[in-house]
Parts: C-alpha cells; sequence; structure tokens
C-alpha cells in the first residue's frame, strides 16, 4: 500500500504539472481551434533561459522565474505576431504545419545556443524529504505541486473576473458574436500564445528541477497532447481532469508494469490512451461533440 500510495502521490504531482502545460493546447485550440504543436518548444526554452539566469547569473530562483515568464510571454506575443498572424483566416491545416515548421526552429535554436547535454538547475529547494505517514515526498514535488495548484487558481480567476480573460471566453464562444461586440480577436489570438507560451514555461522548469534539462524536455509537449484530448480541447476544467489521470496513470505504469516488460510502457501510455479515446470519445470527457475527429 505504501508503495501504491508513493507512486500516486508522484501520479499527482507530474499530473498536475501536465495540466498546466496542457492549457496552454486548450487556449489556442478555443481560439484558433488549431493544435499547437510547438508547445513543448516553448517550454524547452522556457525552462533554459530560467536555468540560464539562476545558474550563470545567480540569479535567485523566484526572481528568475518571474523574469522567464515575462520572457516566455513576449516571445508567445512576437511569434504569433510574426509567424502565426498571416495565417488567420487560411485554412487551419495551414497553421498546424507552421506550429510543425516552428517547434523545428525553437528546437534548433535551443541546440545552437545551449547545446545537447543535459544540464541541471543548481540545489533551489531543500533536499530533506518530507514524510507523510509512510510515504516519503522530495520537497521538490510538493512545491511544484504547490506552484502549479496557485498559477491555476490565478488562471481562474484571470478568466472569471478580468476584463480581458472575459474577452477571451465570449471569443472562444462565438468569434463572429465577440467581434460585433467590439472585441479585437487579433488581441485575444495573441493573450492566447503569451499564455500558452507561460504555462508551458512553468511546467518546463518545474519538471526540469526534478529531471534536469535537456532537449528531450520538448517531448513532454507532444505527452501532454492526449492530456487535452482526454479532457476535452475546448476545456480548461478538462485539462486538469486530464492532466491529474494521465499523470497517475503514468506513474502506476511506470511502478508496476515497466518491471514486467522490461521498461519503456511508461513513456508510451499516454498515445495508448490517446488511441483508445479518439476511437471511442473524440470529444474528450468534457469537449463539445461538435470537435472534429482528428
Amino acid at each position: 500500500m505504501t508503495f501504491f500510495l508513493q507512486m500516486l502521490v508522484t501520479g499527482i504531482v507530474i499530473g498536475s504539472v501536465y495540466a498546466l502545460v496542457a492549457l496552454g493546447f486548450v487556449l489556442i485550440y478555443k481560439s484558433s481551434d488549431a493544435i499547437n504543436f510547438a508547445q513543448g518548444e516553448f517550454l524547452l526554452v522556457g525552462t533554459y533561459v530560467c536555468l540560464t539566469l539562476v545558474s550563470s547569473y545567480n540569479i535567485p530562483f523566484i526572481p528568475a522565474l518571474i523574469m522567464t515568464l515575462l520572457f516566455s510571454a513576449v516571445l508567445g506575443l512576437v511569434i504569433e505576431r510574426i509567424v502565426l498572424r498571416p495565417f488567420i483566416g487560411e485554412p487551419v491545416i495551414s497553421l498546424i504545419m507552421a506550429t510543425i515548421g516552428l517547434s523545428s526552429v525553437l528546437l534548433g535554436i535551443v541546440h545552437i545556443i545551449w547545446g545537447h547535454e543535459t544540464k541541471v538547475f543548481p540545489q533551489i529547494f531543500s533536499e530533506l524529504p518530507v514524510h507523510l505517514g509512510n510515504i516519503i515526498v522530495a520537497p521538490v514535488y510538493l512545491w511544484s505541486l504547490a506552484i502549479v495548484i496557485v498559477m491555476l487558481i490565478l488562471f481562474t480567476l484571470f478568466f472569471k473576473y478580468s476584463k480581458m480573460g472575459i474577452a477571451m471566453r465570449a471569443t472562444a464562444d462565438d468569434q463572429q458574436a465577440a467581434m460585433s461586440m467590439g472585441i479585437s480577436v487579433k488581441v485575444i489570438f495573441a493573450c492566447a500564445w503569451a499564455i500558452a507560451a507561460v504555462v508551458s514555461a512553468v511546467g518546463g522548469v518545474l519538471i526540469g528541477n526534478i529531471n534536469g534539462v535537456n532537449s528531450s524536455l520538448a517531448f513532454i509537449g507532444l505527452k501532454v497532447l492526449p492530456v487535452a484530448i482526454l479532457g476535452g480541447l475546448d476545456s480548461i476544467p478538462g485539462a486538469i481532469v486530464g492532466g491529474l489521470i494521465i499523470g497517475v496513470i503514468e506513474s502506476m505504469t511506470g511502478g508496476y508494469l515497466d518491471p514486467l516488460v522490461g521498461g519503456g510502457l511508461k513513456e508510451v501510455m499516454p498515445f495508448i490512451i490517446l488511441v483508445f479515446i479518439l476511437m471511442f470519445k473524440p470529444y474528450g470527457l468534457f469537449g463539445k461533440k461538435e470537435i472534429e475527429r482528428v
């Protein structure tokens, strides 16, 4: 039972990070009906920027994280304006292909600037384990969970009470009606891409503190796609629920099934789940049935 609870806690923490990154998928899909295949590269760039600020410039972690979020927001705005805005009004497949090309460009830039070697963050969180009954949890997991919860609460308040958040929700529900009310859809698109870059950076920094930093972090962008589809590509609460489900299943697979098959099943389990989702419930747990089959 102790091992089960240990895997459960690990799955919840990792799943909460997945949920945060999946929020970026949902926002971009709701605003443009497209899937951003460069989400993982946003995550990777943000992680390396934070690592550089902390390691090379000796900036404390919290100020470095805030600076990283500002950088990521600007990066999202610039990419939306220069690369993606010209595709407004074009077929959705054009925008999707643009994000695939963008992912390759960003990954190449990362390799040029930071190389291929695995890097680690300096010791930021305490190494003393926290005992929750019989469960031993590393402080970095608890801090990661706390940061994700705070971020999700802030975004919930943003979408519910701020003028921009309400405008984004209105645009996601009906672009034509939003435009008739004087809402600038282009501004909403830009804001969606900025937020997507920000949540990806936070997720990358947290996972980078747990597992180290290298270009394979970009793969998390693809691993999070099943999270978004499970919850529903147009559902923000669905992204949270989907993240927790995928995180727990992945953790349990690594703990119980990987030893039986020699390893590797944990990495592909999200995509196995994705196949079944698309077969039996392509609109996800909370998505609208109007979502097209992929």
